[in-house]
């Protein structure tokens, strides 16, 4: 019996990202429209930029710069 390939239909993208200073975050969620753009990771890296900048006037804790982002597979 075949079995049928899996659609994600989830509104969201997840990328794993790590920062300059080695900390790595998980399962960010991004929006897919920000993330299936023609312009690549830059849509995608503005957004969880921007959730860092709210995140460090919220706690206090800056982060450092993204070093590298990697989409997770089957995304």
């Amino acid at each position: 019996m075949a079995r049928k390939k899996q659609t994600n239909d989830s509104p969201f993208v997840l990328f794993n990202i790590i920062y300059q200073d080695g900390s790595l975050s998980s399962n960010r969620k991004v929006p897919r429209a920000d993330a299936d753009g023609l312009d690549g990771e830059a849509p995608a890296r503005a957004f969880i930029e921007a959730q860092d900048r709210k995140i460090a006037e919220m706690s206090g804790n800056p982060r450092g710069p993204i070093k590298t982002m990697s989409r997770l597979p089957g995304q």
